[in-house]
């Protein structure tokens, strides 16, 4: 629920302006909703230094962020430095991770990029797009994430909530994930970026769900497109 008063006067003020609102003007009003609703955020998975980060984004690829951090909380506190998961060999790390979906790939994945790390980075996570892009099982995504959360780096992050919630909200056409991305950094500061990340993610999952809601229902959505009657289909990620 919107509290602020002053959001919630600039709502009923332009109330009638909001049927032919930009994708500019909708910004800010998502944004200052967002913030209302969000004013701190936390990192949802559960790490232990920006290499466990790297390790559980890796698994939440088609995982929650709840079934990653129950299985890594007996991980990592034995387990938490590349030379560990070296040492461990893909087979244990397989039974460490097996209730995690596809967890056969994704164990192959963290052992070879732990053995890289070693050879290639003195058993750092790189602190370039680039370099962490090169990583097995590390795609643009996993990335942006790292760089976000792990180094502070401005990064937009665009998982399947934000490319849905970014399209009900009329902010990108949807084309593609990458699409997506760039126009929500054309929209926002890149001073907002990391936590509006978070944020959007939040708010898909609470209030804007991808069986739920369907451009229909949710604050923001009657907000910017009080007059919607047909539900919103969208392009998936």
């Amino acid at each position: 629920m919107v509290n602020d008063k002053k959001t919630r006067s600039l709502l009923n003020e332009r109330s009638n302006e909001f049927q032919v609102m930009n994708e500019v003007q909708r910004a800010k009003i998502i944004l200052k909703i967002l913030n209302n609703i969000y004013p701190t955020i936390k990192v949802p998975l559960k790490s232990r230094n920006v290499f466990t980060l790297l390790i559980s984004v890796l698994l939440s690829a088609q995982c929650t962020d709840v079934n990653v951090n129950n299985v890594t909380k007996g991980i990592y506190p034995k387990y938490h430095k590349p030379k560990h998961f070296v040492k461990l060999g893909r087979r244990k790390i397989e039974k460490l991770i097996k209730k995690i979906g596809i967890f056969r790939i994704k164990a192959k994945s963290i052992y070879n990029l732990s053995r890289i790390l070693i050879e290639k980075h003195c058993s750092k996570v790189p602190k370039t797009f680039e370099e962490l892009e090169k990583l097995p099982g590390v795609g643009h995504k996993t990335a942006s994430v790292v760089m976000s959360q792990g180094f502070g780096y401005p990064a937009f992050a665009v998982d399947t909530h934000i490319h849905r919630l970014a399209q009900r909200w009329g902010l990108t056409n949807g084309n593609s994930v990458l699409q997506t991305e760039k126009d929500l950094k054309k929209l926002f500061t890149k001073k907002k970026w990391n936590k509006l990340h978070l944020q959007i993610i939040y708010y898909g999952r609470e209030y804007c769900k991808a069986r739920d809601c369907y451009g229909l229902t949710c604050k923001i959505c009657t907000t910017c497109y009080p007059k919607r009657k047909k539900p919103i289909i969208t392009k998936k990620a």
